[in-house]
């Protein structure tokens, strides 16, 4: 079973394979010849999602033996040495890609982007008044967490236009007590993205990046506190890494705070006052280092755009197929679309997904469809969509 595994791990994933495998039962071992295709499909989830395909041969290469320690990084300690160098370079890579100053700490987390909907009010929250700009699901959710811990002031809204854009955020009612403001800078369901940051006004921007997080270059100098959830567009799920300015991390989150739940208890461990998502924080790193090796966040930022335009010219010049958001504020990494019968949208999801092009179903609260063209999305797999779109449209 080792070596036909090996097989599956260490083979070339840049086509069809076919090899065979043994069927195990409580017996024992029975030969039992069994095609396994393992042809790679072009996804495009939300989230959890693609990743480069380069990341995933690594990790397979290494996970019997990382790097002659003769364990996978699933098996080992987090306080080994072995995986001590894994988390401090992921930090070290990640600190590069973004140019992170020396006064943000990177934490690792877990629970997900969803916790730091807490979190945040918890230890920022310190006048008990926040204001919120609400462009999305996410940023309700956040709006309506941080209502149970003070007064949450929705300075600003799209709701009224299906969240299709970003409102006008050069001028808002800031609190004059607020102690931050947030807003969620892509917006993964609707496929927004603020193209300027708001003017805070002097407060504290606090920013959801999730969606968006490593595809372009980012000033962090110009929030005091940004996160993200890795499984869109960074790794697999189970990690949320936030940066956060020095001098937000506190010893006086709100009364009854969770240790967990407090970013000094992270902060002063390094990520590691607890296990953390050892092996999740490790396939980041991987990421990271392909960042890197593909000349950084420039570089992908420019790529991004090149996938976006393809999708983007296509949807303007269809007859059947529409973009759902104003133009000027389309992400380069959620485009959702429609063609405006439901039973059509349907036939295309499923007509779609034999041709090998998986996860196009938009999110449940809205319908349509939706393709996250993430980094590790290769300019082909749009161009295939696109030219199967094209077809699609022709033949209905």
């Amino acid at each position: 079973m080792h070596s036909i595994l090996s097989l599956f791990l260490k083979d070339d994933f840049s086509g069809d394979i076919v090899s065979t495998c043994k069927k195990i039962d409580s017996s024992g071992f029975k030969v039992a010849e069994m095609a396994v295709d393992m042809s790679r499909v072009y996804n495009f989830s939300a989230g959890p999602a693609v990743l480069p395909e380069e990341v995933l041969k690594q990790a397979a290469d290494e996970m019997f033996d990382y790097q002659g320690s003769g364990q996978s990084v699933m098996e080992m300690s987090h306080r080994s040495k072995v995986y001590d160098g894994i988390i401090k370079t992921a930090e070290a890579d990640f600190r590069k890609l973004l140019s992170i100053p020396d006064n943000y700490k990177v934490l690792f987390l877990q629970g997900g982007a969803s916790t730091q909907f807490a979190m945040i009010p918890m230890n920022l929250m310190k006048n008990r008044v926040a204001d919120y700009i609400v462009t999305g699901q996410w940023a309700k959710k956040a709006y309506q967490e941080a209502s149970k811990y003070g007064k949450a002031n929705k300075i600003a809204s799209s709701e009224d236009r299906t969240f299709s854009y970003i409102p006008d955020v050069s001028d808002l009612p800031v609190s004059e007590d607020a102690d931050y403001v947030y807003i969620c800078q892509n917006n993964t369901i609707y496929g927004t993205k603020y193209k300027e940051l708001p003017n805070t006004k002097g407060k504290i921007l606090v920013s959801d990046v999730s969606s968006m997080f490593l595809s372009e270059p980012m000033d962090v100098t110009k929030y005091g506190l940004v996160y993200g959830g890795v499984q869109k567009n960074v790794g697999p799920a189970g990690v949320t890494i936030v940066i956060i300015r020095e001098d937000l991390i506190t010893d006086t989150p709100l009364p009854g705070t969770p240790t967990m739940l407090t970013y000094k208890t992270h902060a002063d461990a390094d990520s590691l006052y607890n296990t953390p998502p050892c092996y999740n924080i490790y396939i980041c790193g991987l990421v990271f280092k392909w960042l890197l090796n593909m000349g950084g966040l420039e570089v992908m930022k420019k790529k991004n755009e090149e996938k976006a335009k393809i999708l983007y010219d296509f949807l303007d010049s269809s007859d059947m197929f529409k973009g759902t958001v104003v133009p000027e504020y389309r992400s380069l990494m959620n485009v959702p679309f429609v063609t405006g019968d439901d039973e059509l949208n349907a036939r295309f999801i499923k007509e779609a997904e034999e041709k090998g092009f998986v996860n196009l179903k938009g999110h449940r609260s809205v319908g349509g469809m939706r393709a996250s063209i993430y980094n590790a999305m290769p300019k082909e797999g749009v161009e295939k969509l696109v030219q199967f779109m094209s077809d699609f449209e022709k033949n209905n």
